[in-house]
Parts: C-alpha cells; structure tokens; sequence
C-alpha cells in the first residue's frame, strides 16, 4: 500500500515539472526574414567636386576714357541682349562728331573746287593745242615766223602742265574727302562707346562702377554671365582617362547631401595640368530654377563594374557615426559592424566585417538587440 501511494506521488510531481524551453525551438519560429551576403557585379563610381560657372563670361568695359554717367544695372538682374547697361559722358565724342561732319563738308566742297579747276585747265589745254596747229600750220605756209611757233608750242605744253596740276588737286582732294569720310565713321562709332549694352542675354554678376567714376579703356565696368551653365569638376590625372567628352554623368548641385541627383553631359575635358596633375572637366547643366554661377555641385562618373560583396540596403543599421548589420550566428542575430561603399539600387557594398555565405536579417527592427531570440518588440 505504501509502495501504491509512493509511486503515484512520483508521478504527480513529474507530471506537474514545467517542461524546459528548447533555445533551438525558438529561434527556429522566429519570424525575422533573412538574407545572405552575396556576390554582385558593382559599377566603379567616382565622385569629384567643383563649383558651377557660365559657359561664357563677358568684362563690360569702355573703349576710350569718359566720365560714368549713369549704371543701368544691379548685381543679380537678369538682361537681354541690347539691353542698356552702362552710359558714359558723350560731350566730347559729340564734339568730335561736330568736327567730322565739317570735316566731310569741306572735302565735298574742296572736291568740287579741285574738279572746276580741271575741267578749267583742260579747256584751256584744248585751246592751246588749236592755237598751236593753226600757227604751225600757218609756219608751214610761210606765214607765221618761227617765234609765233615757239609761243604757241610754249603756250600748249603750260597748259598741258596746268592739266597735270589740277588732276593731282583733284586727287588730294579725293584723298582728303575719303579720309573726313573715314574720320566721320570713327566719330560715330565713338559715340557709341558712350552706351554699354549687354552683349547676350544673362545675369549681371559683379558690379564695379558707380556714376562718376572714370571709365578707362580695359577696365571692367560689370561682369554679365550667360543663362548656360556648366559644372567644373578637378578630376585627377589617374581617373582622366575614365572620363570623355559626351558622356553621361550625375550632378548634385548644393551642399546638402539630400540634394537630388540630376542627368548631364560632360561637355569638355581640358589637358592634365603638369603641375597639380588633374585635369578640369566642364559639365553642361540642364536649366534649372535658381541655379546661380559660383554654387557648390559634384559630378558622379561611372567606370568598368566590379565584383563585390552586397547585402540589402534595408539590413544595414546605423547608430552614431558606426554602420552595422545583424548577422544570423547559431540562430542568434549578432551585430556586426561593417565598412560600407557604394549604393546600387537596393543593395549595398560591403567593404570589411562579412563573408560571403552569411546570413543577415534583411529588415531589423529598431529595437532588436544582440543575442535576442525573442522576435518581439522591446
């Protein structure tokens, strides 16, 4: 009877012992998804930096030396072409132009003189040759004396030199009235020196005058940069040759580094620089709203692809400045911390801290710990 009750006591205490849970159980349920560290084909990407500028610049100077009158513009307006920009003092390039147009009038009129005076002697050549052939042939006959021949010979070759005088008077005149011509052209032309306009259309960047200032041959009066941009990026002499003309590229114009990603071309590569051992890529940009000449952009060029070590972009997990992914070790998610590289789509490279084969939770929640089995939020 005592053996009885002994042996279902037994085997009551063993049927109310709690069952231990089995770790390896657990962890098989759990629910987090993973993925293995794989092997894919990277393309080799380089970025550079540089700063926007205009594809053309022009200095508004002035050609001769006047006062400043008046400056149309402002730092930062936009213009057209013709546009007025800078006037300049005109009283003396008016003056000038006074003295030209005399100019030109006294030519015309010396001119006219200088043809009267030809025609005049060539009439009075004419009628010394007539005179001439009367008395020789009269000389001929007997009836005029040798002396009545040389008059008139005499007679017919002064006229003759007088012919040859007043052609050459007509030339100087033609040569002085093309030169009053010529000075009058330059007068004009002077006085439009006196108003500065805009040379295509653009920005008006810089600013260097103000009205009474002396405007001097040479010296920038404004800078006016075109509405066409382009970045300028220094690419060193060891990549230059991953770089060509027409090729595609990537631009972020800004210094935020959310700023978008935009499509250009490059437009021109420049020769390597011996000395810094680069060479500047000219990138055109597409336009764009607000894009100002002098912003800070990037380029981002392709290369040849590589093989590289990936996981998803999803499983890497930042804290602070470090980078790490949970990596799936005997069932329990152990983190790791990695050296990251570029970006591709989904993926991204993994530098250092895994092996390729390897599992990681693809999607870790933000509160999942190292070591934890749970699967459950904390």
């Amino acid at each position: 009877m005592k053996t009885t009750i002994l042996l279902m006591a037994t085997v009551f205490m063993v049927g109310c012992r709690e069952t231990p849970k089995d770790p390896d159980r657990s962890i098989a349920t759990d629910p987090r998804p993973t993925a293995a560290v794989r092997l894919a084909d990277l393309p080799f990407t380089f970025e550079a930096g540089g700063v926007v500028r205009s594809r053309v610049t022009a200095s508004i100077a002035s050609r001769i030396m006047a006062p400043v009158t008046e400056v149309h513009v402002q730092a930062g307006d936009r213009v057209r072409q013709g546009a007025p920009l800078v006037t300049l003092d005109g009283r003396e390039a008016t003056a000038a132009l006074d003295r030209a147009d005399a100019g030109v009038i006294g030519s015309l009129e010396a001119t006219k003189a200088a043809e009267g005076a030809v025609r005049a002697a060539e009439a009075a050549a004419s009628l010394t040759r007539a005179t001439e052939a009367r008395i020789r042939t009269l000389h001929d006959k007997r009836s005029a004396t040798p002396q009545e021949l040389d008059q008139a010979v005499s007679a017919r070759e002064a006229a003759d030199a007088q012919v040859t005088s007043a052609r050459a008077n007509l030339a100087a005149a033609v040569s002085a009235r093309a030169a009053a011509q010529a000075a009058h052209a330059g007068a004009v032309a002077a006085t439009t020196y006196m108003r500065l306009t805009a040379p295509f259309d653009g920005v008006v960047s810089a600013r260097h005058a103000d009205p009474g200032a002396m405007a001097s041959p040479g010296q920038p009066l404004l800078t006016v940069d075109g509405t066409a941009l382009r970045l300028e990026v220094t690419v060193d002499e060891a990549r230059a040759g991953l770089v060509a003309p027409t090729q595609p590229v990537d631009v972020q114009v800004g210094n935020e580094p959310t700023a978008a990603w935009h499509p250009a071309r490059v437009g021109e590569v420049a020769r390597i620089d011996p000395l810094a051992h680069s060479v500047v890529v000219k990138i055109d940009l597409p336009a764009a709203d607000g894009l100002r000449s002098g912003a800070y952009g990037r380029a981002r060029f392709s290369g040849p692809a590589r093989r590289t070590q990936v996981v998803p972009e999803s499983a890497v997990v930042r804290r602070g400045q470090l980078t790490f992914v949970f990596v799936v070790d005997e069932g329990r998610p152990r983190l790791q911390p990695v050296s990251l590289g570029e970006s591709a789509g989904n993926d991204r490279e993994v530098l250092s801290g895994v092996r390729e084969g390897e599992l990681v939770v693809s999607a870790p929640s933000a509160s999942l710990l190292d070591g934890d089995v749970s699967g459950n939020r904390r």
